[in-house]
């Protein structure tokens, strides 16, 4: 695959330069927010103004942190090493912490209010899409960043900024984040389902995804041939098979 591209993609604003990726993640964010705005303005609210924005509080928080958390232990070894442990705990994310960690400190403040209502039907397709506007600016990052893939000599190969043809991943999530907006669409529209479910199937199913993405991933390998991100991954699996089990679908 041919791709006339110089890595790292960068924008000049008040006579410096910078990288085009944080700028894509807030965009990101930005529509992701004013997407489920509007789904919440559509929607009936059942736990109440307050309730809601305790709910959002807790996931903004835990995604903030798990998403820290989990980034800075994919490379164990550089953390232990780095001169300024907390500096590089700050530099280091990823979207699987902060989806991990927004998971606990929403069921651990539904469990401080007493709520069992599932809540998070709403942001299914937000996610998706803020996911899908930040990997545009991981790709134009190419090597510069640690969100590239292995050298490979299959024909979606790319040059990413040396001298590799690699898996560009962050187009394989883009289309993996497509297809999965558009099977949960049409999940939503055929099938009765229980609230809640919509979102476990999007987490099942990104997370069981990203499990597979890692192999073709420079990764740190840290318990049984797997990364951090890997593990963290099995487990939130695990979680999500549990709570789907008894599930059943019919046809509207």
């Amino acid at each position: 695959m041919l791709v006339l591209i110089e890595f790292p993609v960068t924008i000049d604003l008040f006579g410096k330069t910078f990288l085009l990726h944080p700028f894509m993640e807030g965009l990101g964010m930005f529509i992701g927010m004013r997407y489920y705005q509007l789904l919440k303005w559509k929607d009936e609210e059942s736990l109440g103004h307050t309730n809601s924005l305790l709910i959002v509080i807790a996931a903004g928080l835990g995604a903030l942190i798990g998403s820290h958390i989990i980034g800075s232990l994919e490379r164990p070894a550089e953390l232990l090493n780095a001169t300024h442990k907390l500096t590089y705990i700050w530099v280091n994310n990823t979207i699987i912490g902060g989806l991990a960690g927004g998971l606990v400190a929403v069921e651990g403040m539904k469990k401080i209010m007493g709520k069992k209502e599932s809540t998070g039907d709403l942001m299914v397709f937000p996610l998706i899409v803020a996911i899908a506007i930040g990997r545009v600016g991981c790709f134009y990052t190419g090597i510069f960043e640690q969100t590239y893939g292995l050298p490979t000599e299959c024909p979606l190969g790319m040059y990413l900024g040396d001298a590799y043809k690699r898996h560009p991943v962050a187009l394989y999530e883009i289309a993996f984040l497509l297809l999965l907006f558009t099977a949960l669409q049409c999940f939503k529209t055929r099938y009765n389902y229980h609230k809640g479910v919509l979102f476990q199937l999007f987490m099942l199913s990104y997370f069981s995804f990203r499990f597979l993405l890692d192999f073709i991933k420079p990764r740190a390998i840290i318990l049984l041939g797997l990364s951090t991100i890997q593990i963290t991954c099995i487990v939130v699996i695990i979680y999500y098979i549990y709570l789907l089990k008894n599930e059943r679908f019919i046809k509207k």
